[in-house]
């Protein structure tokens, strides 16, 4: 299997069914994600996989583009979902969300090693109609 089809497998077992496995195999001992709000291990990567899937069964991740350069990979992605179920102490809001971003990885041989994604969480809060995007929140 390609790289690109295990970071499928990966990313849409993970993201878009809530099935870790496929996620796990590709991980690098030590893995770590690194985003706006810091790093986090694959134990915490995995509650917040967890919570989403609770707080939108329904959801799907799409893989928009993939760009492999040696070791190191970009993802570029968009989550979509139903939002039945408490999310960031946000409660069920019924509505529907689409949420892009993209995740730059750096590969050891075959495994993941570490991972650093970029998105805007205010898409997601304003998708859920309790932030909404424009001048007045700059």
């Amino acid at each position: 299997m390609s790289r690109r089809d295990t970071i499928l497998e990966a990313w849409n077992g993970a993201w878009g069914d809530g099935d870790l496995a496929a996620f796990e195999r590709l991980l690098a001992p030590g893995y770590v994600r690194r985003s706006k709000s810091g790093t986090e291990d694959y134990a915490s990567l995995r509650k917040t996989i967890e919570a989403m899937h609770t707080a939108f069964p329904d959801s799907s991740t799409e893989i928009l583009e993939i760009v492999e350069d040696g070791t190191k990979v970009a993802v570029h992605w968009q989550t979509t979902g139903t939002h039945t179920g408490e999310f960031m102490d946000v409660p069920a809001t019924g509505r529907s969300i689409a949420v892009t971003g993209a995740s730059f990885l750096r590969f050891d041989g075959d495994k993941l090693a570490e991972e650093w994604v970029v998105w805007d969480p205010r898409e997601l809060l304003s998708a859920l109609g309790i932030w909404h995007l424009g001048a007045g929140n700059a």
